[in-house]
Formats: C-alpha cells, sequence, structure tokens
C-alpha cells in the first residue's frame, strides 16, 4: 500500500523538474513532429518525461509506469499488479504549440482501476494542483501559496460548464443546453478537471476520444477534492483497459 500523504510533497517535486525542463524548450523555437496516430510531439513532450520516468524509478521502484511517449513507441510494461502510474509530460501540446500557456505535465496513480493520487502542474502559469484518496486536494497559485479546494455545490441559476479550448462538437453542446449549463469557460489540457475541482466550474463534459494518461490525474485532483467523474451512462469511470483508450466522460463537482 502506497502512503500517499508521504509521496506527494516528492511528486511535486518532480514535476516541477519536469515542467522546469519543458520550460526551456517553451522558451525557444518549438520543433513538432507527428506521432503515427496523427497527434503533434515535440522534443519538450520527451524530455519532460525523462525527467518522469527517471524520477519514479527513483521514488516507487516497484511500481510500472505507462507514459504517452513510452507507449507511442510501443514500450507498454506488464501490468501484472494493482497499481500503475499514468504519466501525460506535456498534456495540450496545441496549446503548448500555440504558447497560450494552457499545458500541464500530468503524473497520476492508479489503483485497482481508481485513480487515488495525482499531480497537475501548469508551469507557464505557474500554478499546481494535486491531491489524493483521503487527503483532500490543494491549489498552488503563481505566487507559491497552497490552499486548500473542494468542489462546490451547483448555483441554483445554473452550472458553469468548463469545455476543451481544442476540442468541441454537436454532442457536447447539446448536452450543456439539456443541463441549462448558465456559463460556459473555456480552457486547454488537465486544467479543466482543476477549475471543476477548485469551485470555480460546476461539470466539464468530455465525449471525444481520450486516452487514459490524458486524464488520470486530473481525476485524482477531483476526486480528492469531492467531484466525480463516470461515462455517459453514470457508470463508475475506471482505469486499466487493454488499450488505455477513454470512452465518453462526465466530470462533476457537487451536483453538477
Amino acid at each position: 500500500m502506497v502512503d500517499y500523504q508521504k509521496l506527494l510533497p516528492a511528486l511535486v517535486a518532480l514535476a516541477d523538474r519536469a515542467g522546469a525542463v519543458i520550460l526551456e524548450h517553451y522558451r525557444g523555437e518549438v520543433e513538432v513532429r507527428h506521432k503515427a496516430d496523427a497527434s503533434p510531439v515535440t522534443a519538450a513532450d520527451e524530455a519532460g518525461e525523462a525527467v518522469i520516468l527517471a524520477g519514479l524509478a527513483e521514488l516507487t521502484p516497484a511500481i510500472p509506469v505507462v507514459a504517452e511517449e513510452m507507449v507511442a513507441k510501443g514500450e507498454i510494461p506488464a501490468l501484472p499488479g494493482q497499481a500503475f502510474w499514468l504519466v501525460d509530460p506535456l498534456d495540450g501540446t496545441r496549446e503548448f504549440i500555440n504558447k497560450n500557456g494552457e499545458f500541464t505535465v500530468n503524473i497520476g496513480l492508479i489503483e485497482a482501476g481508481e485513480p487515488v493520487l495525482g499531480v497537475v502542474l501548469a508551469p507557464a502559469l505557474g500554478r499546481g494542483w494535486w491531491g489524493a484518496k483521503g487527503a483532500g486536494a490543494v491549489a498552488r497559485d503563481a505566487e507559491g501559496v497552497i490552499r486548500p479546494i473542494q468542489v462546490r455545490a451547483c448555483p441554483a441559476a445554473g452550472p458553469t460548464a468548463v469545455a476543451s479550448r481544442s476540442h468541441s462538437d454537436a454532442e457536447t453542446e447539446a448536452f450543456l443546453d439539456q443541463i441549462g449549463a448558465k456559463e460556459r469557460v473555456s480552457a486547454g489540457s488537465s486544467l479543466k478537471f482543476c477549475l471543476v475541482a477548485a469551485g470555480q466550474a460546476d461539470v466539464y463534459p468530455r465525449f471525444g476520444p481520450t486516452m487514459e494518461w490524458d486524464t488520470a490525474a486530473g481525476h485524482a485532483v477531483l476526486a480528492a477534492a469531492g467531484g466525480s467523474v463516470t461515462t455517459r451512462a453514470g457508470e463508475p469511470f475506471r482505469y486499466q483497459k487493454p488499450d488505455f483508450r477513454n470512452p465518453g466522460f462526465i466530470a462533476r463537482g457537487a451536483g453538477g
């Protein structure tokens, strides 16, 4: 059994180190390549992942790691136990390329199909969010101040919805109309989970394709803050699927 409270500070420090390496690339000229699935990748993705993989090997050598760029190269570890890491070193590569700052470093721990610990850092914004099952969640602002966060009760006037800056579709718009979303906020990467976790929004629907490393860390933070993620049918959103591909989901605060 992993001691979440003991591990979190070291995990945040590791994400900070990866974020610093990514920022070195961000400040220069970004060279973009494309993977087999046509998604973009940069040297920053690979450099950040290398830092995280080395750090996790020291922190938890017995826990396997599934990381986005490793999987893209066909390097998928055996997962014989119930615990494994999901890593997206640079979530929001399009935001990184466009230099709007809304990209994140994501590290999440899965146990028995459930995200139990997660760190999401936005290095260009100087902000971070992290949390663990049974330990609550916190946010760190650009001044380095850390404060507890939790989901809010849905306003009587209707929920505020947060949606992807890069992905929108008719199905999502129809859902937001159906729930009477009074306000819609756009954000990139895992920042959407964090806005709901911090009580700045109430619901985040995503019906397009995502992978487990895209959602694990943000899901863990949201769950630690009192929120939930379910499939469209209302079933628990689980991890360790054979191809790591997610179905559509709805992330909610309290009654979002």
